[in-house]
């Protein structure tokens, strides 16, 4: 998924406001202007519209990470340089402090059934034999469930169906 796109669901999701994105970003060290993050938001097709870096929203994360459960003792965890979709996934888990069952509930809500083993591959380390790379897929339907959950008075855009 597009750092863009992930940057703009959860702050839908969670109904943040510019001042509030500004300020989770803060959190976690890395200063941002009301500027930058309303390029970010704009719709792809805009021609306004920037790239978020990996490195912008790992910060980000991080400081959702720190507004939802404090920050930690000792130095804060510097942001990826790379992210991918099970590094995304993992630090949503920990920001909402969320267990196996609670994630599985969501993306049930999403209309996608999982096992327990299923979803434990996607955060295990790269190098263990059961690891798994979680797809655009998962991480879109996970992202879809969490605002269902969190929104329930808008309900997401109906699936388009062939007739």
């Amino acid at each position: 998924m597009k750092n863009n796109d992930i940057l703009r669901r959860i702050r839908f999701t969670f109904n943040f406001s510019d001042s509030k994105m500004i300020a989770l970003f803060a959190l976690a060290g890395h200063p941002v202007t009301r500027t930058q993050i309303s390029e970010w938001l704009k719709k792809d097709d805009d021609p306004a519209c920037k790239n978020c870096s990996d490195i912008q929203l790992a910060a980000f994360l991080n400081g959702l990470i720190n507004d939802k459960r404090g920050e930690r003792e000792g130095p804060q965890p510097k942001p990826e340089q790379r992210l991918n979709n099970n590094i995304t996934f993992r630090k949503l888990k920990i920001a909402l402090n969320l267990q196996d069952e609670d994630i599985l509930k969501i993306l049930q809500l999403a209309a996608l059934p999982m096992s327990k083993h299923e979803l434990s591959a996607f955060f295990r380390k790269p190098d263990h034999k059961n690891y798994r790379s979680c797809k655009d897929q998962i991480l879109r339907n996970f992202l879809q469930g969490l605002q269902i959950q969190y929104r329930p008075d808008i309900q997401p855009e109906a699936e388009f169906k062939w007739k």
